[in-house]
């Protein structure tokens, strides 16, 4: 998939588990020369540095909050001096929330918009910056969520967040078009990943069915066409194509990916 990009290096966040990790793999795996993962979980970032089996010398692990702006100008001096370059970035890290909005505390409001927006912008914004500097192109994709086109009752910070995203990132393209760096927008649907755990809806229907995987069958099948969620390795494989010379009219897009949910 990245044969014709020669030492290519990419950069995922929120690497270390679900979609992230998926991606980390896949692009290993097609010949992505360097990996830049970084991730806020020590622990999870450590089990996908074993899983993805490149050496060192083509790796980089940072543990980091993504919303952190100091983080970021630390990140891209590891970059530059581990690998000299950075040619695709895919802006994944995200976090949950659920609840009413009457309910809603200022602060959660803010830990929600921070990860899920402003950590966009700081990966965009970085992207933008040192591909740019390379003078070759390159792509990036943000992971966005079905959430951005389709309003759900409890999900107020969080769909606002993606759909700030999705807007972001239109932007992003636009500024990024002169040096050829496209900049495309996944937006899943119900994906099978951790990111449902912890939220008090799902622990409890996981409890009650038995297992996560009964619980993402009776939700999909209770609202989505195609009756099934996906798994992150199909999402990996959208975002593999997008950065690749095989999407390589496409940027500013929208793919969504999401059963059917908001046909």
């Amino acid at each position: 998939m990245f044969d014709d990009n020669p030492g290519a290096v990419a950069l995922i966040t929120g690497a270390g588990s679900g979609i992230g990790a998926a991606t980390a793999r896949l692009l290993a795996a097609e010949g992505v020369h360097g990996l830049v993962l970084m991730e806020w979980n020590a622990d999870s970032l450590a089990r996908i540095r074993e899983e993805v089996g490149l050496p060192d010398d083509r790796l980089l692990c940072l543990t980091q909050d993504v919303a952190d702006p100091k983080a970021w100008d630390d990140a891209a001096a590891q970059i530059a001096a581990k690998f000299g370059r950075l040619d695709y970035a895919v802006a994944n890290a995200g976090i949950p929330a659920g609840g009413p909005l009457v309910k809603c505390s200022f602060e959660e409001w803010r830990r929600v918009i921070a990860v899920n927006l402003d950590g966009v912008f700081l990966t965009l914004k970085t992207g933008l910056k040192m591909i740019g500097e390379g003078g070759r192109g390159g792509a990036m994709v943000v992971i966005a969520s079905v959430a951005a086109i389709k309003a759900e009752q409890g999900a107020g910070p969080y769909a606002a967040a993606k759909a700030g995203a999705v807007q972001l990132s239109k932007v992003a393209a636009r500024e990024g078009a002169r040096d050829q760096i496209r900049v495309n927008v996944v937006l899943p649907g119900g994906v099978k990943t951790p990111i449902w755990n912890g939220l008090p809806f799902f622990d409890s229907l996981s409890d009650k069915m038995g297992g996560n995987e009964a619980a993402f069958d009776a939700m999909a099948k209770g609202g989505t066409p195609l009756g099934r969620f996906a798994a992150p390795e199909e999402l990996a494989n959208q975002i593999g194509h997008l950065l690749s010379s095989r999407s390589q009219p496409m940027t500013g897009a929208s793919v969504v990916v999401d059963g059917g949910l908001s046909a």
